[in-house]
């Protein structure tokens, strides 16, 4: 696999050679489409938004101006593009009590977490991820599966690092309430015991 940097093929495009842009199609459609289901929570709407993500991504391409790594660049448009389509779309978000959150309950989540194989603890995470609304389920796995930085996450949704590092409690609370509806009461009740 070639390991020239996505500046080269950005230039290359911009200089008429349009094929080179399969190549970064390439690179980034898993990550755009993951994160457009993620948000989307539909398969065929979320490819369409991958497919007008890479549209516009084409045409805005000597818009970029490497401010930012090209990936934030991206995820910032694949961000909009999912807005875009959630606002036509009219969907209700989840709402998630947080009432009942405390530190206690993280503590137990992770107890219980760490009981599960790490395949099937991962696919515990997801599916409850799934349950959370979609912005929020892409802030979490922008920050926890992406590795994306608080600045970079909060260049992708227009919003400061310091918004960023509130949306992320806010949206680990709702996530542990969800953990704790999911997983079997009896783990729950195992680990409380052990407090």
């Amino acid at each position: 696999m070639s390991t020239l940097n996505d500046q080269h093929y950005i230039d290359r495009i911009l200089q008429g050679e349009t094929s080179s842009f399969a190549v970064l199609v390439d690179r980034y459609k898993d990550m755009i489409f993951t994160l457009a289901l993620k948000m989307i929570k539909n398969r065929e709407e979320a490819e369409e938004v991958a497919q007008d993500t890479f549209i516009k991504i084409y045409n805005s391409l000597s818009k970029f101006k490497g401010d930012s790594k090209f990936s934030t660049w991206i995820y910032k448009i694949a961000y909009n593009t999912c807005l875009d389509r959630l606002k036509k779309n009219k969907k209700e978000d989840l709402n998630i009590s947080i009432d009942e959150f405390s530190a206690h309950l993280i503590k137990t989540m992770d107890n219980a977490l760490s009981a599960l194989e790490n395949k099937e603890r991962r696919q515990t995470i997801q599916n409850c991820l799934n349950l959370l609304p979609g912005d929020e389920n892409f802030l979490l796995t922008l920050f926890y599966f992406e590795d994306q930085s608080l600045e970079e996450i909060g260049k992708i949704m227009n919003i400061n690092a310091n918004n960023v590092k509130v949306k992320l409690f806010r949206s680990r609370q709702k996530l542990a309430v969800i953990l704790r509806q999911q997983l079997e009461p009896e783990t729950i009740q195992c680990y409380e015991r052990e407090r």
